[in-house]
């Protein structure tokens, strides 16, 4: 039996005031309206102080 998904949109009239996101998962995305385009796009917010840059180690010696 082959599996179906049916899906109806109502277009009414839309009005938001405000949106507050409190936290987003990995992989989030909010929709509000009509959307012709999605782009994707990442906010990289760990701390400097954490970010280390050296040389590469390898994680295999060499043969």
């Amino acid at each position: 039996m082959k599996d179906s998904f049916k899906m109806e949109v109502v277009n009414n009239s839309l009005h938001v005031g405000q949106l507050r996101i409190i936290g987003v998962g990995s992989s989030s995305v909010v929709l509000v309206g009509d959307t012709e385009i999605v782009s994707c796009s990442s906010i990289f917010d760990t701390p400097l102080e954490s970010l280390l840059i050296g040389p590469l180690v390898p994680f295999a010696p060499e043969s």
